[in-house]
């Protein structure tokens, strides 16, 4: 039976042993980050917050055009996954505003190594067959 390119060692037969024994997250746990940001608003929370230090739902709704109860949703999706992390602020700041959101290690990973890998492939692969150039 042919296979396709190795990507860890020995293969397991079993998905469940892809992890070390010792992993910090469960299979499950990480499927769930991937379903996470599978959906098209809460990748785009997690990739503009991987971009700055940390934003307010305010400044997530008027860049995102998103009503806040809807946003809210996906923030709480994203937490509770673990990809972003919620900061308040024991004082406002002089804009009135104390909740901030950042995306965490495994937020800025998913992104990086996940989605965004794939999307750079895709721009690799289009440039290497784009016809117009030859």
């Amino acid at each position: 039976m042919g296979t396709k390119h190795t990507r860890i060692a020995d293969d397991p037969d079993d998905p469940d042993d892809l992890l070390p024994a010792e992993s910090v997250l469960s299979l499950e746990e990480y499927l769930e980050m991937q379903a996470a940001i599978g959906n098209r608003t809460r990748f785009e929370i997690v990739y503009r917050l991987s971009r700055t230090d940390e934003l307010t739902p305010t400044e997530l709704e008027s860049m995102m055009e998103i009503d806040d109860s809807t946003l809210h949703y996906h923030l709480n999706e994203l937490r509770d996954v673990g990809l972003i992390e919620k900061r308040v602020r024991t004082e406002r700041d002089s804009e009135g505003l104390y909740t901030y959101y950042r995306a965490t290690i495994l937020g800025d990973v998913i992104l990086e190594h996940g989605v965004e890998e794939l999307l750079r492939r895709e721009w690799a692969f289009s440039e290497a067959y784009d016809s117009s150039e030859h």
